[in-house]
């Protein structure tokens, strides 16, 4: 096997110290119906670069290029034909010429390269490779589908990433992952009711807040995606949040939680548990005025009054648990995101909900 290997490594060396002593021409990529003509030149652009890393051939510089034909007056828009390509070769004093197209076909994109023998004026190489609707990964596919054209390794993982659907958890296949990372500021609104909006809005003296059941809130949300796979992710959110200031009241909290989120739509769900700290006192309701009195240490409850544990002012914090159904949407703005939740918490004493927003800036596209 390590003979082999050997064997392979002279071969290509020396298929490469041979072929560096002919030079090659990069005629105009063919974006065909995928992308706007405007883009046609850093197809090009990709091309070069691409062979240049390939050290198959000595690349004709593109500003040299650029100068020869502007100096001889010469056009090169809509040159594939072979034949134009080699008559284009012979006047820049180069051995081969490299053309292609990419196209979309249907769900795919194809990926097309020919070289031509500029001496002979015939098609030398072909290469034709089919990968998957991502064009924010058209460069990879340029260089995956150069390297095959010139027996040159290629990387098998990001092959299967661009040509299977939903192969393995990884970016590649998935252009939108970063664009919906929705961690960042939180801010929002929070409505109570039933008992607790009652005891927020009763006076001090009976164990109120003084305040109104509908509070701001703000915070910030930390994620991790843990699982992306096609158009989804899993998540992993954490999110400590603090709610009344607007009121003079501090309520902080925190909340854990686990969610979904489609990639490309932006529509995510998550649901987990949520502490909250608390001021609460233990106390009973008088049978016949049904008023919140606070149990003291030194008297007693009434016989037959049942003694609970109360949202109070007058208390001491404690840790209050609920769990949290959430649901929203991520808009998108250039290399913003802007999501937007909606948020339930059950509880015996009253259906809390609550909307919240925030933003962050994140690039649209994974990088190499």
């Amino acid at each position: 096997m390590k003979k082999l290997i050997f064997l392979f490594v002279v071969q290509m060396l020396t298929n490469i110290s041979l072929s560096q002593t002919e030079s090659i021409a990069i005629g105009e990529i063919d974006p065909g119906t995928l992308i706007i003509s405007s883009k046609q030149g850093s197809l090009t652009n990709i091309v070069i670069l691409e062979m240049n890393k390939l050290g198959v051939y000595q690349v004709l510089d593109r500003y040299d290029m650029k100068y020869l034909m502007k100096r001889d007056s010469i056009d090169m828009g809509e040159c594939y034909s072979k034949i134009c390509l080699t008559e284009l070769g012979k006047h820049l004093k180069v051995d081969k010429m490299l053309t292609g197209n990419i196209q979309l076909l249907g769900d795919n994109i194809l990926v097309s390269f020919r070289m031509i023998d500029v001496a002979s004026g015939k098609i030398e190489k072909t290469q034709t490779n089919e990968f998957l609707n991502i064009e924010a990964q058209l460069r990879r596919m340029i260089e995956i589908t150069l390297r095959d054209m010139f027996g040159v390794l290629v990387d098998e993982d990001i092959r299967k990433a661009l040509t299977v659907k939903n192969e393995f958890e990884n970016a590649l296949n998935n252009p939108y992952q970063l664009r919906l990372r929705s961690d960042g500021p939180r801010m929002g609104a929070t409505l109570f009711t039933g008992e607790t909006a009652q005891i927020l809005k009763q006076s001090v003296n009976r164990g109120g807040f003084e305040a109104q059941p509908t509070m701001f809130q703000f915070g910030y949300q930390f994620e991790k995606q843990y699982l992306n796979e096609g158009n989804f992710q899993a998540l992993f959110e954490f999110i400590p949040m603090v709610t009344g200031l607007d009121q003079g009241l501090f309520i902080p909290s925190i909340t854990i939680m686990n969610g979904m989120r489609n990639n490309k739509s932006g529509w995510e769900f998550a649901f987990g548990p949520s502490f909250s700290i608390v001021t609460k006192s233990k106390g009973y309701y008088t049978s016949d005025t049904h008023v919140w009195t606070v149990l003291k240490d030194s008297v007693p409850a009434p016989e037959g009054a049942d003694v609970i544990s109360r949202l109070d002012s007058r208390g001491d914090p404690v840790i209050q648990a609920g769990f949290v159904f959430a649901f929203g949407k991520t808009f998108k703005s250039g290399r913003l995101n802007i999501p937007v939740n909606a948020f339930i918490i059950p509880n015996n004493k009253g259906l809390r909900a609550g909307v919240s927003f925030g933003f962050n800036a994140r690039d649209r596209y994974m990088r190499r």
